[in-house]
């Protein structure tokens, strides 16, 4: 527990304590320290209880697949493999082209550049 605490060091610990304290107040200091140092080991050992329980549900956790990193391009490219996508409703179709769009005799006149 002391590991390279020697009998010399803990003797001048004890007696430079017993100078700072006085001896009427150095046994109530032991027993309060030494309950701290109780419930110090009791939090850590718990703390490492609980360590080992995560890493072992960690372990037995099924490993999921990462993801793509791009998502998005990899949904377009299974969308173009399945051919194109018809809309469920023509309504909502995209919009027609500009040879499907018909044209009045006016609005010719109006954008051709030769008249």
């Amino acid at each position: 527990m002391f590991g390279g605490l020697g009998f010399t060091e803990l003797f001048f610990i004890f007696v430079l304590a017993l100078i700072i304290f006085g001896p009427r107040k150095l046994p109530e200091l032991g027993k309060t320290l030494g309950e701290a140092l109780g419930q110090f080991k009791r939090a850590s050992e718990d703390f490492k209880r609980s360590w080992e329980q995560e890493v072992e549900l960690e372990k037995r956790r099924p490993v999921q697949p990462k993801p793509a990193e791009n998502t998005f391009a990899r949904a377009e490219e299974e969308a173009e493999a399945e051919g194109p996508a018809t809309p469920a409703d023509p309504s909502h179709a995209s919009l027609p082209s500009v040879d499907e769009v018909p044209v009045t005799p006016e609005e010719e006149k109006a954008t051709d550049p030769v008249a």
